[in-house]
């Protein structure tokens, strides 16, 4: 029975099961591992174990191999890459300037062997990239791609900080993107001004996923906002919810305002 070893690519990316062979492998061990665009550098991020049924690949299919552990070889390669990265991230933002395009080119990946080089941009609508990939073909002799991607994977791409100080939630752990709404923030509590609840790459912050169900689950106790509620001292309207505290602000006949816990209030 064969071993799976999960590998990511790059920080926060997605991890890909892999055949690991005879090899001992460890958490963070770099290695080259063999992908459909050929060899590939990576990094352990789930060590091996025994291949489970529901694990087993589809029939006609098989898992790529772990080639072999990376070396020192290796690492000077995926410092050349970068540095060909950066030339090529330099030379097309002049090319597109030439051609007055209307995209935002933000990062350049080379494969492991440099023979292709993928360039990342976002546009607000379809671009004529044809006289671009010509020059670039021309000026670099490998083969050249061109993505599009949305604002929310240029973030996850380039990476920065949140307004809560830490790494970006997509850049660091998040292997997808989960639907985000507007409703998830009501039912937080949380202001409803755009600044507040997006995140840098202008689009709702992800984190309003993370403990949606948490609050729906304690909404489920609280009673709504506007009704009439009792506690054994005082009757008022409920004009405030605190989840997390259990606590209910109640506006009492007389205009005054009192909090109240939730197990203070009188259930009929």
């Amino acid at each position: 029975m064969g071993r799976i070893v999960g590998v990511r690519f790059k920080p926060g990316g997605k991890i890909y099961d892999f055949d690991s062979g005879a090899f001992v492998l460890n958490l963070g061990d770099p290695v080259i591992v063999e992908t459909e665009r050929g060899l590939g550098y990576g990094t352990v991020a789930r060590p091996p174990m025994e291949m489970a049924g529901e694990q087993r690949p589809e029939e006609g299919k098989t898992l790529k191999k772990v080639f072999r552990m990376a070396t020192q070889e290796d690492l000077d390669q995926l410092q050349r890459n970068g540095d060909l990265e950066k030339i090529a991230y330099a030379q097309c933002i002049q090319y597109i300037d030439e051609l007055g395009l209307t995209m935002n080119l933000f990062t350049v990946e080379a494969t492991f062997d440099a023979s292709r080089m993928t360039f990342f941009f976002t546009a607000d609508g379809r671009v004529d990239f044809r006289q671009l990939v010509k020059m670039l073909v021309k000026r670099f002799h490998v083969r050249i791609e061109m993505r599009q991607v949305g604002i929310r994977n240029q973030a996850k791409m380039c990476g920065g900080l949140g307004r809560c100080g830490r790494e970006f939630c997509c850049s660091s752990f998040m292997d997808k993107f989960d639907p985000v709404s507007i409703r998830m923030a009501k039912e937080q509590g949380l202001s409803l001004n755009p600044t507040k609840i997006s995140g840098q790459c202008g689009r709702l912050m992800c984190c309003l996923t993370f403990e949606n169900k948490v609050y729906q689950e304690l909404k489920a106790e609280f009673p709504t906002m506007g009704k009439i509620v009792k506690t054994k001292t005082h009757t008022g309207k409920v004009i405030r919810l605190n989840y997390l505290q259990q606590r209910i602000a109640l506006r009492l006949e007389d205009d005054q305002e009192v909090e109240v816990g939730l197990n203070e209030i009188i259930k009929h």
